[in-house]
């Protein structure tokens, strides 16, 4: 597969000059007139259980104010993702060469927090700051959107019917399950202390090792499951345009789909970045093409200018030849701009659901995790018009096992262990068990439903998906009212 072009970064520049007096505005605006109606009404505390009286500026938000917290907090998903792509991402692949990783184990480390980076930090600002399970609704929505919704939406728009492979998804949905297993163990009481949080951390070890050899465990499990040397497992491989006998103990559809699984890490960040260009298949005319994608183009470079800039003059791009050796700063300052643009966003967030009246769980697995999924619905949906329907699948179930082992133990295990030693972080929504549960089934169904469609991703399994996520979000809010 050829290298992917990155876009001159001069067709950036003009956008980044723009955004410098309406960013400061925007951002001296925000401070200042948030400052009041966000203090008391975005902080939840655990032992609060009725809302605070009505005041004017709330009023005032269900007059119909509430929509510029909504608008920004949109306008945050846009920044995460713009962060994320083109400065922290790229970091984190020059910290992987720098350590001398392989793609298996960068893969599974920096690319995924790469990625899972928004969530992440909502799950850290929901233990710390709102101390509510705004973090925990956003990672549990988003690793159902992921399965359901990116799945289902790579079936529907890729184009084509695309045959996927055993292993992959056998090894990452196996390892998914066991972890969802375990997360329903920590919160059943409703509680999690601090060596149920370091259990989760220690599991994302041994996916980090599975990984790591990830060749020679599909070889064996491969050499295990064969009987007088036909492989029982042969049904559920990528089917080949010749299928012809295996050579040195591995066949051309084995060898096809570790070549696969080597060159996601590796190109996925390079599809992403070249989301906005023509190439190939899935270029310019099947996205949209012509004058409407012209137009679509500079509707993005106007809304995406400001952030552009604001984030030019204040991070140095390590992809550039005069920074390349600034990545340790490129990694640090991305880092508080992501932390700063996720604390706006469940501010914002926050606010609106404490002025709907909306449980902070619900918005947490609806429009939370729609928001912090974008980048990732968009590098699955692009390798998936490509006819890589592997690695869209383990694209989306590899982010959610950072999600729920890191995502979910890494702040509890801080707040536990380091900030408040011998601590409990308690779960204060009692259906988020249930809807921990209904992930569960939707990953299993999930699997079961590309085993009936014949191990191929296409329109029918697409749609199925999305039926199966319109039935959890039902079955979610009708827990959440219990």
């Amino acid at each position: 597969m050829k290298a992917r072009p990155v876009r001159p970064s001069r067709a950036r520049l003009l956008p980044r000059f723009c955004v410098c007096g309406l960013g400061l505005f925007a951002a001296t605006w925000l401070l200042h007139g948030f400052n009041g109606t966000g203090g008391s009404s975005a902080r939840i505390t655990q032992t609060q259980t009725t809302r605070p009286p009505a005041r004017p500026e709330r009023k005032q938000r269900r007059q119909g104010a509430i929509l510029l917290h909504v608008l920004c907090a949109v306008y945050m998903f846009h920044a995460l993702a713009i962060i994320c792509d083109d400065y922290f991402v790229p970091s984190l692949e020059k910290i992987s060469e720098n350590l001398q990783l392989s793609e298996d184990v960068a893969g599974a480390t920096f690319m995924a927090a790469g990625s899972s980076a928004p969530e992440l930090f909502t799950s850290l600002i929901g233990v710390f700051i709102t101390k509510g399970d705004l973090g925990v609704g956003t990672i549990v929505g988003s690793a159902v959107f992921n399965i359901l919704v990116i799945i289902g939406i790579c079936g529907i728009f890729s184009g084509q019917s695309i045959s996927l492979s055993w292993w992959p998804l056998f090894r990452d949905s196996s390892f998914y399950i066991l972890s969802i297993l375990v997360l329903i163990m920590v919160i059943y009481d409703e509680k999690v202390q601090w060596w149920e949080s370091i259990i989760l951390i220690s599991m994302y070890g041994i996916y980090i090792l599975i990984m790591k050899f990830n060749q020679a465990l599909s070889g064996w499990v491969e050499g295990r499951c064969s009987r007088g040397g036909q492989a029982c497992l042969s049904s559920l491989r990528r089917t080949t345009a010749v299928d012809a006998c295996p050579v040195g103990g591995q066949d051309p559809g084995m060898a096809e789909e570790q070549q696969h699984h080597q060159l996601s890490v590796s190109e996925r960040q390079r599809l992403i970045e070249a989301r906005g260009t023509e190439d190939g298949p899935a270029g310019g005319e099947e996205m949209g093409g012509g004058s409407a994608d012209g137009g679509g183009a500079r509707a993005r470079w106007l809304i995406a200018w400001p952030i552009s800039l604001l984030l030019y003059c204040t991070v140095p791009n390590c992809r550039l030849p005069r920074w390349r050796r600034w990545y340790l700063i490129t990694f640090l300052s991305s880092t508080l701009w992501i932390a700063f643009f996720s604390y706006l966003m469940v501010w914002m967030v926050t606010v609106v659901s404490s002025t709907l009246g909306i449980p902070e769980v619900i918005m947490g697995i609806t429009f939370l995790a729609a928001g912090t999924s974008v980048p990732d619905c968009m590098a699955s949906l692009i390798v998936a018009r490509q006819g890589m329907g592997d690695m869209a699948v383990s694209n989306c179930i590899g982010s959610n096992i950072f999600d729920v082992l890191l995502g979910l133990g890494f702040p509890w295990a801080l707040r536990t262990l380091i900030v408040n030693y011998g601590s409990v972080v308690y779960i204060n929504s009692k259906g988020l068990v249930y809807s921990v549960i209904l992930l569960l089934a939707s990953v299993i169904l999930t699997v079961l439903s590309v085993h009936l469609n014949r191990w191929r991703l296409d329109r029918r399994l697409g749609l199925s998906l999305m039926a199966l996520y319109a039935i959890f979000l039902l079955c979610s809010i009708g827990f959440e009212r219990l």
